[in-house]
């Protein structure tokens, strides 16, 4: 059996911690702020048109046959994680983390799951290949609707912020009027988007980098450093160490509760386990125009990070400790 691979560096985070870097140092201003401005707006439309392009409809109605594996996914994604992030509230008062930095937290744990990482560490650990994909994708066609009213619901309610009708008329023009005229184009925009996938690839991504660019750069010009300490930073991390570490035990533990195989077991871990980070960041950029963009995406770009590296090595134990395969009876 060929050795698991090994964890890198994501080029694609790399590539965003970067931009947060010149965005710090070099932030647009001026005449440059307004045109990034137009061109962040075009681009998470173009962002959620090309989602809703890729998701074919069926694969909601697909998932229904598995509906116990994809229930547990879709509980822990969007009632677990939630529950949590209400709970870590606390930690304001006590000067652990500033209210934006948990504004940023509790924003995460509101967010779909992730897709491509999820389908691959449950590739490489010998899991349920199919169920992850369903589950996943689910999770990101619920997710485009379901988040923004989470955040609605939870952060107006609670008093963490505060989403002003103009937020909703926003995502409506910016987010599910393109993700619906994505899938509506479907018939002919689907073979485009297959073929092009790579190349369409580093669309998305650069979209997400310029929306990164723009945050950083509103922060920089609001002084927004000035409002987190190095040691605020830190307990951040742990928070995010914390809460992922809960959730990977969690979900193995209610899946093995619930009498799931171990193949269904590593599918609702690694799903239900991750936070999109292309899909928070734009969504983010469009709820929460006007407030401290950055320091609200800092915790989401460090929980990123923190699955990736747990759930890769979480997946060559797994891939490690996985029962030979039988090798197919001979044929007459």
């Amino acid at each position: 059996m060929a050795p698991a691979p090994r964890f890198r560096i994501d080029s694609f985070l790399l590539a965003i911690v970067v931009s947060a870097i010149v965005a710090t140092l070099l932030p647009a201003r001026g005449v440059g702020a307004v045109v990034l401005g137009h061109g962040v707006t075009a681009g998470i439309a173009l962002l959620f048109f090309l989602y809703g392009a890729r998701m074919h409809p069926r694969e909601t109605l697909d998932g229904l046959r598995h509906w116990r594996l994809h229930g547990v996914i879709l509980a822990s994604t969007y009632l677990m994680f939630p529950l949590l992030g209400l709970a870590l509230g606390f930690l304001v008062p006590l000067g652990i983390l500033t209210p934006a930095l948990y504004l940023g937290l509790l924003y995460t744990t509101l967010l779909p799951s992730t897709v491509q990482s999820s389908v691959t560490f449950t590739s490489i650990a010998r899991g349920n290949v199919a169920g992850a994909v369903v589950s996943a994708s689910m999770s990101n066609l619920i997710g485009v609707f379901l988040t923004p009213l989470l955040v609605i619901a939870v952060m107006n309610t609670s008093g963490q912020a505060s989403v002003h009708p103009r937020a909703v008329l926003d995502i409506v023009l910016q987010i599910l009027v393109p993700y619906v005229l994505g899938q509506l184009s479907r018939r002919w925009t689907a073979g485009f988007v297959t073929r092009h996938r790579k190349p369409l690839k580093y669309v998305d991504q650069g979209i997400i980098v310029l929306v990164v660019y723009s945050a950083f750069s509103a922060g920089r010009r609001e002084q927004m450093w000035r409002e987190v300490s190095a040691p605020q930073v830190l307990a951040l991390v742990g928070v995010c160490l914390v809460i992922l570490a809960l959730v990977l035990a969690l979900t193995w533990w209610v899946a093995r509760r619930l009498g799931f195989g171990r193949a269904d077991r590593i599918a609702i871990q690694f799903c239900g386990s991750k936070k999109s980070l292309a899909t928070g960041l734009p969504m983010a950029a469009v709820l929460f125009a006007g407030q401290p963009i950055g320091l609200i995406a800092l915790p989401l770009m460090i929980f990123h990070q923190a699955q990736l590296m747990a759930c890769s090595a979480l997946a060559q134990r797994y891939a490690r400790s996985a029962p030979p395969e039988r090798e197919p009876a001979p044929t007459a």
